[in-house]
Parts: C-alpha cells; sequence; structure tokens
C-alpha cells in the first residue's frame, strides 16, 4: 500500500443507473461549439472546422440533484446542456468505426460557464480555464450503461429554467459525431477508463440567478434537476 504524505483526495464518481456502485472519473474533456446553431450564436463558422476541446478537473463532475453553488467571480453564470460519453476502455489513435467499443454509457451533463470570464480570456487570447474549470461546473445525472440506452446518435436534447424552455436540439444535428469525438481525442491523448465527454450544446445557452430551478435532459437516456444556489457573499 503507498504511503502518502498527506490523505490522498477522495476520487469524483457519478452514480451508474444500475445497482449502487459508482462510475469512477478520471479526465473531463468537453468538445466547443459542436451544434451548427450554437456556433452561429457564439459567433462562429459552423462548417466542419477540426473539432477543438477543452477540460474541466475531474472533481468539477458533481451529482445533477440538489443545490449547485453559484460561483465566485461571475455575474454572468451560463446554463451548457450536453450529452456525456462515459468511457470503459483505453485506446490512441482508435478508427472511428472502432471507437464505441471504448463507451460503457452515457450521461447527462451540464457544462456551467462564468461567460463574462471565458469573453475577456477570449479578448485576451488567454485560456479559458477560469471560466470552465471552476468547482461543481459540471454536474451530471447518473450514467447509464450501453446494454440499458444503447448508442444515442439521435433523439431530443434540452434544458428548461423554471420550466421555460430556454436550449432544444436533437443529437443528429452534432457537427462531430460521438465516435469522431472519441477518435479525435485519442489521437492527442491516450483515453482511459473513467474518461468523460462532454459532446457539445445546442443553441440557447443563457443565464442563471439565485434561486432557478434548472431541468434537463437527452431521450432515452435520462433527465435532471437542481436549484441554483445563492451568489457567495
Amino acid at each position: 500500500m503507498t504511503d502518502f504524505v498527506i490523505p490522498p483526495p477522495t476520487a469524483a464518481s457519478l452514480p451508474v443507473s444500475t445497482g449502487t456502485g459508482r462510475f469512477p472519473i478520471r479526465r473531463v474533456f468537453c468538445v466547443g461549439r459542436n451544434y451548427a446553431a450554437h456556433a452561429r450564436e457564439m459567433g462562429k463558422d459552423p462548417d466542419r472546422e477540426p473539432p477543438f476541446f477543452f477540460m474541466k478537473p475531474a472533481d468539477a463532475v458533481v451529482d445533477a440533484t440538489g443545490v449547485i453553488p453559484y460561483p465566485t467571480l461571475t455575474s454572468e453564470f451560463h446554463h451548457e446542456i450536453e450529452m456525456v460519453v462515459a468511457i470503459k476502455a483505453g485506446g490512441v489513435d482508435v478508427a472511428p468505426e472502432e471507437s464505441l467499443s471504448l463507451v460503457w454509457g452515457y450521461g447527462v451533463g451540464v457544462d456551467l460557464t462564468r461567460r463574462d470570464v471565458q469573453d475577456e480570456a477570449k479578448k485576451l487570447s488567454r485560456p479559458w480555464d477560469w471560466a470552465k474549470g471552476f468547482d461543481a461546473s459540471a454536474p451530471c445525472s447518473p450514467i447509464h450503461p450501453v446494454e440499458e440506452v444503447g448508442h444515442p446518435d439521435a433523439g431530443e436534447i434540452w434544458l428548461k429554467v423554471n420550466g421555460e424552455l430556454k436550449q432544444r436540439g436533437d443529437l443528429k444535428d452534432l457537427i462531430w459525431s460521438v465516435p469522431e469525438q472519441i477518435s479525435y481525442i485519442s489521437q492527442a491523448v491516450a483515453l482511459a477508463p473513467g474518461d468523460l465527454i462532454f459532446t457539445g450544446t445546442p443553441a440557447g445557452v443563457g443565464p442563471m440567478q439565485p434561486g432557478d430551478v434548472v431541468s434537463g435532459g437527452v431521450a432515452d437516456v435520462d433527465e435532471f434537476t437542481f436549484t441554483v444556489g445563492q451568489i457567495p457573499a
């Protein structure tokens, strides 16, 4: 047994839909602007440019339930609903046609964003870490195994704030499909069990206020509801 000099951090994980086990989280990859309408609302060309990715810390992932804290350093706290892919096996330079063999299951998550911080970073050509990788910035539903939900490649993805529909799209409108995303990531780094992929958000991203009730889902995968916490004093 390893003799750590300080107590090791608790491993990040998510519940699974089958049984009491949890899915361990190693890394979190997020693809940017992967629905054409969202790319347009962010002022970009939605044609099939090579996909780009950013990352969140593993412990930014939390259960999408209860109260999600309103973060510091922002007055523009935005929602981005996404389908999430959970990886069960490693791979390097994986071909798209082989990529789905690496998938354990799927969930529904929200890429929470400090939009004002992100906009400032873009202006200054700085990284997005403070905009995307803060505490509790990746609430996610339980993970559902492939045996339960298959490999979703079509179906509604949606998000509501206080019952009002804000985001709506269809998985078939992903610019880069799940197999293509897995393949691209595996060309840059070695994928490993426990990796998560947030696969992109449809149009309609926008702000949340303290006390807002946020709900969302992906057809035939899962749904969630959480409440936004108070602005830190």
